[in-house]
């Protein structure tokens, strides 16, 4: 009988595992945002857009699903223990079988909506628009920021995502001063998102003669692409336009015409610079897409931090927002500074294998918002 008890232990598991998920879910809230969209789904001046109709019942489906899913699962593990309560032990061994073979792929489906949940964000199936800088820290910090794109473009490669380097400003002797890069695939956004803001490498410093111990920062900033589901107006008289030549990888076939573009939308202060295509059209369209999602990006954290300046919270500035730290020397650790969650192999780490990390994030950062 043994079996059964590892079985009704199993079951146990699946029990707390839904507790945790409903806790994570927050269900008053889920219904209350249902309801709301159900009622915003009624309003006339809604369809008027078709893009924000779509949209809001995408996201109304997307709520319902993972209400049902919960729901299903509840009811299933729940049946599951009433079976054990008033089985005896002679009918348990007839449904050994039968509800091994159901308590397994329960569990399967239960972990299936963890997972579902990390991407419940609003904008969290879009593309990913990753601008890559290097701080403080001289030639290190620009080494440092190309290897930063380089963990991210391997780390998409394993995915099977797709990249473009949208833009790229080398370093005067080595690695980069700056790069664009969009990244797109399922949920890139959503699985990315964390990654925003100063990631600190401690090493000993391959660009100094005494092979000094040396840290160095570099930013990063992640948005969605908003380029098919929001739009906004820009208006042609508060933008500058510049066509300048390539330059870095790839520049050589580009540098006979100044296909490059430069744009600089003057209310706020933005500029996008993109050299990755052959035409300046081409640049130009991406250009402008990369800044209208940056000036939609700026209106939601504004939004925001009001928010969190009537729930008297202190809003850190952006490069004061130190995420992770990766040390070389004197010994070799990866920590996020948010969570606490640690990897002992640097190497793997900044060869693209951030997965671990990425969803350990996920999952504290979801449970963090459930307990506000």
């Amino acid at each position: 009988m043994n079996s059964m008890y590892d079985l009704k232990r199993e079951i146990l598991k699946l029990e707390k595992s839904l507790a945790d998920i409903s806790e994570m879910m927050n269900l008053d809230k889920l219904n209350s945002d249902i309801n709301s969209l159900e009622e915003e789904s009624q309003s006339e001046d809604l369809w008027k857009d078709g893009k924000s109709g779509s949209r809001l019942m995408k996201k109304l489906a997307a709520k319902k699903s993972v209400l049902r899913n919960f729901t299903d699962l509840r009811d299933a593990v729940n049946s599951y223990i009433e079976i054990f309560e008033e089985s005896s032990k002679d009918d348990l061994e007839l449904l050994e079988s039968d509800l091994q073979h159901e308590v397994g792929n329960t569990k399967l489906k239960i972990e299936n909506l963890e997972a579902e949940l990390q991407f419940s964000g609003e904008y969290d199936d879009l593309d990913a628009l990753i601008t890559i800088s290097g701080g403080a820290g001289g030639v290190d910090a620009q080494d440092w920021a190309s290897m930063i794109l380089r963990m991210y473009l391997r780390w998409t490669d394993k995915k099977k995502f797709k990249s473009e380097l949208l833009s790229m400003s080398p370093g005067e002797e080595a690695g980069i001063k700056s790069a664009l890069l969009k990244i797109s695939g399922e949920n890139a956004f959503g699985l990315l998102k964390g990654e925003k803001g100063v990631h600190r490498l401690v090493r000993l410093s391959p660009f100094n003669s005494a092979n000094l111990r040396h840290t160095s920062f570099a930013l990063v900033e992640i948005i969605p692409d908003f380029q098919d589901s929001v739009d906004v107006e820009i208006n042609n008289d508060d933008l500058k336009i510049e066509a300048f030549k390539a330059s870095g990888a790839g520049g050589q076939s580009v540098q006979k015409n100044s296909s490059a573009i430069r744009i600089t939308h003057n209310p706020s202060g933005l500029v996008v610079s993109v050299q990755n295509e052959r035409s300046q059209s081409q640049n130009k369209n991406i250009a402008l897409q990369i800044l209208k999602s940056r000036l939609i990006e700026i209106e939601m954290q504004k939004n925001k931090d009001k928010k969190d300046e009537l729930k008297g919270e202190f809003v850190s500035a952006e490069w004061g927002n130190q995420v992770r730290s990766y040390v070389l020397h004197p010994y070799t650790l990866v920590k996020d500074n948010r969570t606490g969650f640690e990897v002992t192999d640097v190497s793997d780490v900044l060869d693209g294998n951030i997965d671990t990390i990425l969803l350990d994030y996920l999952r504290f950062s979801k449970r963090s918002q459930s307990t506000q």
